[in-house]
């Protein structure tokens, strides 16, 4: 279902020998315990990219080009995305795939640009991307010079989307795992970089999570954390959905985040954007057909979500380990 042999080889590019020892068993524990998965019918759909190839990349344009339009005669080029549509919803990119424009609900690229000059030389630096969905800043951290990256990500559809990316990309210094932070051991090495974006607030116990993000950063490694925020007030606890939304627990202010930060073992942090979501960078496409955030907005003040809060602001911080 999953070829463990490459996701290993992938490990073990990413200087995690012991994680990639230990990838066979809990690749199969998570799989076989997932009752929900799809994954027998995602995997049929990978298999089904083999007829497709590129040795054409570019990671570094805002829509991840992964080879030509002109590599494919125009009936290729309808099937491959009646298969990538089959992957649905895609939510994080966009991606350009041989000609072919996946429409992700979410801007990814915008919020790249808002961090990526903050970054500084990522060249022979470990980084770690804490719920990466699709890979899309994966492949962009590989784009901006990273030695490996490797990604986190429980949903087992953006596992799998990740993993017909990778079919084009063939990047053997990045890899998508279905994990959870928790299930992180302590054979895992820390990293020299932390990504946690669009997570914290999905966190009951958020201060339990930074600590584990600490935990994975090396001493004199940094985090990039990017999560919504509040302002004239210091913490908004949700009562029901938040932005239709059901399980967002807390909303702290800049200052409140700065203080779980430092409590949790970082320094120097630095807010570097504070942005309000727009219905222009998250929205529903034919590459995700749900409603997405002007359905979750009071349609008579887009300054206010459907349930009366104040509409998704989002800080990107970056702090460094003590």
């Amino acid at each position: 279902m999953l070829d463990y042999q490459r996701l290993q080889q992938q490990l073990i590019a990413c200087d995690q020998p012991d994680w990639a020892a230990e990838l066979p068993a809990e690749l199969d524990e998570i799989l076989s315990t997932n009752k929900n998965s799809r994954m027998p019918e995602w995997a049929a759909t990978l298999a089904s990219l083999e007829d497709f190839n590129t040795t054409s990349i570019d990671l570094k344009l805002d829509s991840i080009r992964l080879g030509y339009s002109e590599e494919l005669p125009a009936d290729q080029q309808q099937q491959l995305a009646q298969i990538l549509h089959a992957l649905h919803p895609w939510r994080k990119g966009p991606f350009n795939i041989m000609g072919i424009e996946v429409d992700t609900e979410w801007r990814s690229d915008w919020k790249w640009q808002r961090l990526e000059h903050s970054l500084g030389d990522l060249s022979d630096l470990n980084l770690l991307d804490v719920g990466c969905g699709s890979g899309y800043h994966v492949l962009r951290m590989l784009g901006a010079g990273a030695k490996s990256v490797i990604g986190i990500e429980p949903t087992l559809l953006y596992v799998a989307q990740f993993l017909a990316l990778q079919h084009f990309a063939r990047q053997a210094q990045a890899v998508v795992l279905p994990y959870t932070l928790e299930a992180l051991g302590e054979r895992v090495a820390p990293f020299d970089l932390v990504f946690s974006m669009g997570v914290l607030y999905h966190r009951r116990s958020p201060l339990d999570h930074l600590l584990k993000l600490r935990e994975l950063t090396e001493s004199d490694g940094r985090l990039l954390l990017e999560t919504l925020v509040v302002e004239d007030q210091e913490l908004l606890v949700p009562k029901g959905r938040y932005a239709q939304m059901r399980n967002v627990w807390f909303i702290p202010s800049t200052d409140q985040l700065i203080q779980w930060l430092e409590r949790c073992g970082f320094k120097d942090c630095e807010v570097i954007d504070v942005s309000t979501t727009s219905i222009e960078e998250q929205r529903s496409t034919d590459w995700m057909t749900f409603d997405s955030l002007e359905q979750f907005l009071d349609p008579s003040d887009h300054n206010k979500t459907i349930e009366g809060y104040p509409a998704p602001s989002r800080a990107i911080i970056l702090a460094n380990a003590t």
